[in-house]
């Protein structure tokens, strides 16, 4: 093992270049590695995007919470989520789950008294399995 480093040394001080051999296993072990790390790092992505979605469901709870106190009544359906917004509870941006869609609001809710609070999930549409199932705040 020695003896390979002290010829890697050697090369490198008279200048040699690498072979195009040298340079196609290079490549080819970070593709492999590129394989593999992948899916991983995009799973984790989708994890957290989910994880964000819960967390900003209850932030929006808290602030409907506060928006009752202030008023003594929860916005309408069709007053929407906007209604926080305008009392200053909540900002623009928070109205919409981390793919960009809005997310839903029902009061009074059909599965909680009060409210229903839920987004899509990632792809957008009602329902759903694994990463594109809805994330809502009666589950």
């Amino acid at each position: 093992m020695r003896t390979k480093i002290l010829n890697i040394l050697r090369r490198l001080k008279k200048n040699e270049g690498m072979t195009l051999i040298e340079i196609v296993i290079v490549v080819t072990i970070i593709a492999i590695l590129g394989a593999l790390i992948m899916p991983n790092i995009m799973d984790s992505r989708k994890k957290a995007n989910v994880q964000i979605t819960k967390v900003a469901i209850n932030k929006i709870q808290t602030a409907l919470l506060n928006y009752s106190l202030d008023e003594n009544r929860f916005p309408t359906t069709e007053e929407g989520l906007e209604a926080l917004v305008q009392a200053g509870l909540l900002k623009e941006k928070d109205l919409r789950d981390p793919w960009g869609n809005p997310y839903q609001y029902a009061s009074p809710g059909e599965h909680n008294n009060d409210f229903d609070i839920y987004s899509y999930g990632a792809d957008g549409k009602e329902g759903g399995e694994g990463f594109n199932a809805d994330i809502t705040n009666w589950e």
